[in-house]
């Protein structure tokens, strides 16, 4: 018998195409069929019996999907009144008794493979006691494994600092330190040399405990000790005294280019001009296959005559042949290229973004998306592109068009710092003397500020 078929009849008269289906009569009685027949349950095929009272196997529409393993019953006799009719092989399941559960032998619904994924399972039926000993186990065993690994990570980067640190106390070389900053690294210090009270350095001062990225400042020192050039802060010496890495640098007393950003409005002529001195410097770094990463207004030093320098090489890296591009994003989100933010290979056109960025700074006092969170100005940058001036109808065409070639976001585009040096903008630019009163007028300002706290 069809089962599909059955199910899907269109007839009005359910009941009356079940008796069909099954050749039924409705007219029989049932209680004699309980009487001549085995009691419901008897598996297989029904005997039934011909006019001569032999008896022989009839097998019923029920029994077709299960006769090979189905049993005949030959003492069973059926009324030859009942041949050819539809006779049940097992009764209809009785209803389990209030509050009990279902037996999983019973008939069940069958559970699809989705969603037998989607049936939460209890740990304790997954994992026997032995099962979870051998996880803790082995957990612990990868946490004894990391914690290994980082003191044996730390204990290289400490003896590459011993190597190029001067040995020392460095207590004995400088005197009268006086903190006049605190980064996320450490304090920065002004000090005077013992053996020349005239002559001030700056001093970075930091615990290496507490130094997340340690290699960062392996990077640093090295950066620098290989970088003698009038537009990078210059690198004195460093030592590494009772837990402490002391950077000995040159002082540069005018502060950063933010102060000055921060206090002074500048003219195109004054922006020119440091925008002349950090493409110097970018010249040289790109020429020794250095990227800086952090071009900001942060790490622009001025001192008191107007003189610029780069500072904080934390984040430089290094490519060679081998390694043409980069793809870590590292930096200060607001000034970070397109291809930073995107994760795509770089190269030390990245530099001239964010000296781009810099300039509207210079131009506007503060970075585009600066009042964001920072994850919000990496999409921003991300999906922008050219971030746009409030007045550009204020600035000169030379500016523009130089700013224009800086955030090309095609780096493929955007000019390298030797085309950019020979632009019109810079070679017509001040003199970094013109500078000078915005120093003054930024240090009198913070003096002013310290004096009111």
């Amino acid at each position: 018998m069809d089962i599909v078929a059955f199910y899907q009849d269109n007839n009005e008269n359910s009941d009356e195409n079940a008796f069909k289906k099954f050749n039924y009569d409705r007219n029989f009685s049932a209680s004699s069929v309980n009487n001549s027949i085995t009691p419901p349950g008897t598996p297989g095929a029904v005997p039934n019996q011909n006019s001569s009272g032999s008896v022989r196997n009839v097998s019923t529409p029920s029994q077709d999907h299960r006769s090979r393993s189905s049993s005949v019953n030959a003492n069973t006799t059926v009324p030859a009144a009942y041949e050819h009719q539809f006779i049940p092989s097992r009764p209809a399941p009785r209803p389990p008794p209030p509050g009990s559960t279902p037996s999983m032998t019973s008939t069940s619904t069958a559970v699809t493979p989705e969603q037998h994924a989607n049936v939460p399972v209890s740990p304790s039926s997954q994992t026997s006691p032995r099962g979870k000993s051998l996880d803790a186990k082995q957990a612990a065993l990868i946490a004894q494994k990391k914690r290994e690994d980082k003191k044996r990570k730390n204990q290289q980067i400490l003896a590459k600092l011993q190597s190029i640190c001067t040995k020392g106390d460095p207590n004995t070389l400088y005197t009268d330190l006086m903190k006049v900053g605190q980064g996320a690294s450490g304090g920065v210090y002004i000090a005077h040399e013992v053996s020349n009270k005239s002559s001030t350095v700056a001093i970075k001062q930091m615990n290496l405990e507490q130094q997340p990225k340690k290699e960062l400042i392996i990077n640093e020192i090295l950066v620098m000790k290989g970088s003698k050039h009038p537009n990078i802060v210059n690198f004195i010496d460093s030592y590494l005294y009772k837990g402490d890495l002391w950077v000995v640098m040159e002082y540069m007393e005018g502060g950063s280019l933010t102060e000055i950003v921060t206090h002074s409005v500048m003219t195109e002529g004054q922006i020119g001009a440091v925008c002349r001195e950090t493409l110097k410097g970018l010249k040289f770094l790109h020429s020794k296959g250095v990227i800086h990463r952090d071009i900001k207004s942060d790490n622009i030093l001025l001192n008191i005559d107007g003189n610029i320098k780069m500072t904080d090489f934390g984040f430089c890296a290094q490519i060679n042949e081998i390694n043409l591009k980069r793809t870590t994003m590292v930096g200060t989100p607001y000034w970070m290229a397109p291809e930073v933010v995107s994760r795509k290979e770089y190269g030390p056109k990245v530099d001239i973004w964010s000296l781009g960025i810099m300039m509207i700074e210079m131009i506007e006092g503060e970075p585009p998306y600066l009042n964001e969170t920072p994850l919000r100005a990496l999409y921003l940058i991300a999906t922008n592109g050219t971030p746009k001036l409030k007045e550009p109808e204020a600035l000169s065409y030379d500016i523009r068009k130089f700013l224009s070639w800086c955030l090309q976001v095609d780096f493929n585009k955007r000019a390298d710092a030797d085309q950019l040096l020979n632009d019109k903008f810079i070679v017509e630019s001040d003199d970094v003397s013109s500078l000078s009163p915005l120093v003054k007028i930024a240090r009198m300002k913070k003096a002013s500020e310290r004096e009111d706290d």
